[in-house]
């Protein structure tokens, strides 16, 4: 539940970055020019999302698994609720791309905290001989999110008969319509919270910290043992979601005549 609503705000944002922000948060003498400031601030959570997993791994590993993605969760959610508040370039100027960026800087460090959290709790608490496949269950969040962000969008754009071709600003879905997807996530969010706070700390954690094995610098025990392993997963991840993004958020541009 929890990657499925961090992945529903992440998402939800990529399609607003091609089908809303370029018209209303970015002044540009081109459609271009705007689309690509856009998709600038979409990038931001990239940055954001490797700094993310070091905070809240740091954590995770020092204070617990259940506080670290509770306190990922509140992240993501709360940045994503307040770009459903933010005033447009129309009505602050510059300051409006300027907090949408901080937003999503926001929204890279809670994913970032999460879907490895979420990951490690699944996998800590698996039973025996089913690691690999108890663990699976986390990724699933990503696929369920993007289908309810994208069916959200298109649920709106049907139902208010918004054409982006030929729609001004002062369309109802530009005024408003865009905000729901965004305002949404408080109410998912706080079902998120009440799942996770009745969450127990896994027992690997619970040993460990029975044992006195709570190592003061995490990050810097891992990359001391696995720093062969976290470049090639780096590289892995690097080239699946370079091709996943491609196909699911640059082609949007196509799709809507952008």
């Amino acid at each position: 539940m929890g990657t499925t609503i961090e992945f529903y705000d992440f998402y939800v944002y990529a399609t607003a970055a091609i089908s809303v922000f370029p018209m209303l948060f970015f002044h540009s003498a081109s459609d271009t020019g705007a689309l690509l400031a856009s998709l600038a601030t979409f990038g931001v959570a990239f940055v954001a999302r490797p700094v993310g997993s070091v905070v809240f791994g740091h954590f995770g590993d020092r204070v617990g698994r259940k506080a670290t993605l509770v306190a990922s969760l509140l992240t993501m959610g709360i940045a994503t609720v307040v770009i459903g508040f933010l005033p447009t370039f129309y009505q602050i100027g510059i300051w409006a791309p300027a907090l949408l960026a901080i937003m999503r800087f926001c929204q890279g460090m809670g994913l970032g905290g999460e879907w490895s959290g979420a990951s490690l709790l699944a996998g800590e608490n698996a039973r025996k001989g089913k690691r690999g496949f108890d663990s699976m269950w986390p990724q699933l969040g990503a696929p369920i999110g993007f289908a309810l962000a994208n069916g959200f969008f298109l649920f709106l754009t049907v139902s208010m008969n918004y054409d982006s071709t030929s729609a001004t600003t002062n369309h109802t879905f530009l005024v408003w319509g865009w905000r729901l997807p965004f305002l949404f996530s408080s109410v998912i969010v706080a079902l998120g919270l009440y799942v996770r706070f009745k969450l127990e700390e896994t027992p690997a954690f619970q040993v460990s910290k029975q044992r006195g094995e709570v190592v003061k610098a995490p990050v810097a025990a891992a990359f001391r043992t696995s720093w062969r392993q976290i470049i090639q997963g780096t590289f892995l991840m690097l080239s699946t979601y370079t091709l996943f993004y491609l196909m699911t958020t640059w082609i949007l541009s196509y799709a809507i005549g952008k």
